[in-house]
C-alpha cells in the first residue's frame, strides 16, 4: 500500500498542515485565471448563487455567496450532479442510497459527503488489480484555498517512511535549503527516533501534528545518523520551496553529463529550470539524468517547458505535449484540450535546448502525474527514456477543483495522451533498471545508488547495475542505505496534474 498519503501513519494530511508554495497556479503567471475549454486550473471556480447548503455545515461560509436554506441531501445532490457531468468514469458510477447514514450525519458533513463522493468513484479495477480511480479526492475549501496561496509552515523536511506495518521507519529524504531544518543541521538519511518523546514508528497517535506542525513553536526531534544520535529542537517557519536544489556537471569518463533534481512542478521552478539548461548547454553536456525520485507533479505547462529544453525544436515541432481527453459527454474540451512543447518562457523568450535524444530519468512510485507526463510526452516524440529506479505511481489524469458549500470536490476530469496517443499508464511506467534510493550519499554524488545506476546504463547500453549491498542493505556502520519500498509522505494534492493556460 502505497504511502503518499500518510494513511499508514495514521495522519490526515491536509493542507492547513502540509503546504507549498504554489504561486500563480490558475494560469498564465496569475492566480486569478479562470480556466477555458479544454483546460482545467486549480482555481476554484466561483460557487453557484443560491447554494444549497445545510446549516450544520461549519464549511459553508468559506464560499462566498452561500446559504443556509438547505439541507445535506442538497448538497449531496449537487456532488452527484457534478459528478455525472464532469467525472471522466461516469458511466461506472454505482448505484447509491445517498439518504444511508454512512452519507448522513449532519454533525460530521464533510465526513459525509467525502464518503458519499468515494462510493460514487468507479469501482472497477485495472489489469494488474489496483482501483481504476484511486485518485479523485475531496478536500476542504479553505484548506484548498490555502494551497494555492503558497502558505508554507514546516520544518523544510519531507519525510520517507517504509514498511507494511508497526513499526514503520520514517527517514529525512531531503531537506529545503535555508530552511529551520537545514540550519539545525538535519541531513538526508537521518533516521527519525522520537519527537517531543513520541517514538516516530506509527504505533502511536498524534505523529502527524509534529511532523507537520501548524504553528511555530519548538519541538525536539531526535534522530539516528548512522548510529549516532542527534539531538534537533527546531520550530516551523514559513520558507520558500526550491523546486530545483541541485543542477550539475559531472565529468564520466571524459564526457559532462548534466545532473538534475527537480522535486516539485510549480510556477517559480521555470527560472532555476532555464538556468539549469543553459549552464549545461555552455557545459557542452553529452547525457542528462533528471532526477524525479520525488517529484509529485503539479503544473504541467512546467512539465511541458522541461521537456522541450531537453529534446528541442526538431524533435518537437509541430507536436503535442499532453492531449486532454474527457468523457464522451465534453467532445468539445477534448477537441480543444491540447498542451504544446512550449518553445518560450512565460515572459516569451526562447527557451535553450539540450537537442538530446536519449534522457535517463530517476524515478520512484511518488514520481507522479506531471512528471509522469514528462516521460510520455518525451516518448511520444521518440526520445529514448530511461527509466531507473522504481515503477512511478500511474497517474494519467488531471482534476478542476469544484467548490460546493466550503468543500472543494475533485473527481478526475481528464487523462493525458503523448503525440502517438498512449495513455495507459495508469499501473506506472516500469524502470529499464531497478535501482533503490541509497540515503547514506547525498543527492549528486556518483556513487549514490540511483545515479550510479543511471551512469552504468550510459556507459553499458541494455546493462543494469547490480546492487553492491551487504547483509541486508546495510553499510558498513550498519545503515540501511537502500530500501526496496517506500514512500514520500505527501497528501493528493501534492501529487497531481493541474492545467493552466498561457
Amino acid at each position: 500500500m502505497k504511502l503518499c498519503d500518510g494513511k499508514k501513519l495514521g495522519l490526515r494530511l491536509t493542507t492547513a498542515s502540509l503546504s507549498v508554495v504554489l504561486a500563480a497556479c490558475g494560469g498564465g503567471g496569475g492566480s486569478d485565471a479562470s480556466p477555458i475549454a479544454g483546460t482545467a486550473a486549480v482555481v476554484t471556480p466561483s460557487p453557484v448563487t443560491g447554494q444549497k447548503c445545510s446549516p450544520n455545515n461549519p464549511y459553508r461560509y468559506d464560499d462566498s455567496p452561500f446559504s443556509t436554506t438547505g439541507t445535506l441531501a442538497d448538497e449531496k445532490a449537487w456532488l452527484k450532479d457534478n459528478m455525472e457531468k464532469n467525472y471522466l468514469w461516469y458511466q461506472d458510477m454505482p448505484a447509491v442510497d445517498a439518504a444511508l447514514p454512512a452519507y448522513s450525519k449532519e454533525s460530521a458533513t464533510l465526513a459525509s459527503v467525502e464518503a458519499y463522493f468515494n462510493a460514487l468513484k468507479s469501482p472497477l479495477l485495472t489489469a494488474s488489480g489496483a482501483k481504476k480511480d484511486k485518485h479523485s479526492f475531496v478536500i476542504s475549501t479553505r484548506e484548498w484555498n490555502g494551497w494555492q496561496a503558497g502558505a508554507s509552515l514546516e520544518y523544510g523536511i519531507q519525510w520517507h517512511v517504509t514498511g507494511d506495518a508497526v513499526p514503520y521507519t520514517v527517514r529525512v529524504a531531503y531537506v529545503q535549503p535555508n530552511s529551520p531544518a537545514a540550519l539545525a543541521g538535519v541531513a538526508r538519511g537521518d533516521q527519525l527516533k522520537t519527537v517531543d518523546g513520541l517514538v516516530a514508528d506509527g504505533s502511536v497517535s498524534g505523529l502527524g501534528a509534529l511532523l507537520y506542525p501548524t504553528n511555530s513553536a519548538a519541538h525536539n526531534l531526535i534522530f539516528d545518523r548512522a548510529g549516532t544520535v542527534k539531538n534537533v529542537t527546531i520550530a516551523a517557519a514559513n520558507i520558500t520551496i526550491s523546486p530545483v536544489p541541485v543542477a550539475q556537471t559531472l565529468d564520466v569518463a571524459g564526457d559532462k553529463v548534466g545532473y538534475l533534481v527537480f522535486n516539485t512542478h510549480i510556477s517559480s521552478a521555470e527560472k532555476p529550470l532555464i538556468d539549469a539548461m543553459e549552464k549545461f548547454k555552455a557545459d557542452q553536456v553529452k547525457s542528462l539524468v533528471l532526477d524525479l525520485r520525488y517529484n509529485g507533479g503539479g503544473l504541467v505547462d512546467v512539465a511541458s517547458v522541461l521537456a522541450y529544453m531537453v529534446a528541442g525544436k526538431t524533435a518537437t515541432s509541430g507536436k503535442p505535449f499532453d492531449k486532454l481527453q474527457y468523457s464522451d459527454k465534453r467532445p468539445v474540451q477534448t477537441a480543444l484540450g491540447v498542451i504544446p512543447f512550449y518553445e518560450k518562457s512565460t515572459d516569451g523568450k526562447a527557451l535553450p535546448s539540450l537537442n538530446l535524444k536519449q534522457v535517463f530519468i530517476l524515478a520512484t512510485g511518488s514520481t507522479c502525474s506531471a512528471s509522469e507526463a514528462i516521460i510520455n510526452g518525451l516518448r511520444g516524440v521518440d526520445i529514448d527514456v530511461q527509466i531507473i529506479g522504481k515503477t512511478t505511481c500511474g497517474k494519467p489524469y488531471a482534476f478542476v477543483g469544484k467548490s460546493n458549500c466550503g468543500v472543494t470536490y475533485l473527481p478526475i476530469e481528464s487523462k493525458g495522451a503523448n503525440a502517438k496517443g498512449f495513455d495507459d499508464y495508469s499501473d506506472g511506467f516500469a524502470p529499464n533498471c531497478s535501482a533503490s534510493d541509497d540515503f547514506s550519499q547525498p543527492l549528486g554524488s556518483a556513487t549514490e545508488g540511483m545515479l550510479a545506476a543511471a551512469l552504468y546504463r550510459r556507459a553499458n547500453p541494455n546493462a543494469c547495475k547490480a546492487a553492491a549491498l551487504g547483509s541486508a542493505g546495510k553499510n558498513a556502520a550498519g545503515m540501511v542505505v537502500q530500501e526496496a519500498n517506500g514512500y514520500l509522505i505527501k497528501p493528493e494534492i501534492m501529487q497531481n496534474q493541474y492545467w493552466t493556460t498561457r
